[in-house]
């Protein structure tokens, strides 16, 4: 009985605002997930303070270390399948002059 007129009484009293109050109201931001900042888990460490275990790693530094390594990859890729090319190039301009 008691929560029905509380009940009674909030609509009550919303109803009787005036519309450009429940307006502005509505505009006033809840915090409704202001938990979700809550660590669900072990703490996340920086890549050096544990290089041999990523999954302990911080987001940002897991990529930052991928992408560096994935152009490492790819850079020695290129160096090492068009490592003479460059100089025998250079070569023969020198030579025919």
């Amino acid at each position: 009985m008691a929560t029905l007129l509380a009940a009674t009484g909030r609509r009550a009293t919303t109803l009787s605002r005036s519309p450009a109050l429940s307006q502005a109201a509505s505009l006033i931001p809840r915090r409704g997930l202001a938990g979700a900042a809550d660590h669900h888990g072990p703490p996340k460490v920086n890549c050096w303070q544990d290089p041999m275990n990523p999954s302990k790693w911080k987001e940002e530094h897991f990529v930052i270390v991928s992408l560096s390594g994935w152009g490492l990859l790819f850079f020695s890729g290129y160096k090492f399948f068009t490592k003479g090319k460059g100089k025998k190039e250079e070569n023969m301009v020198e030579t025919t002059h």
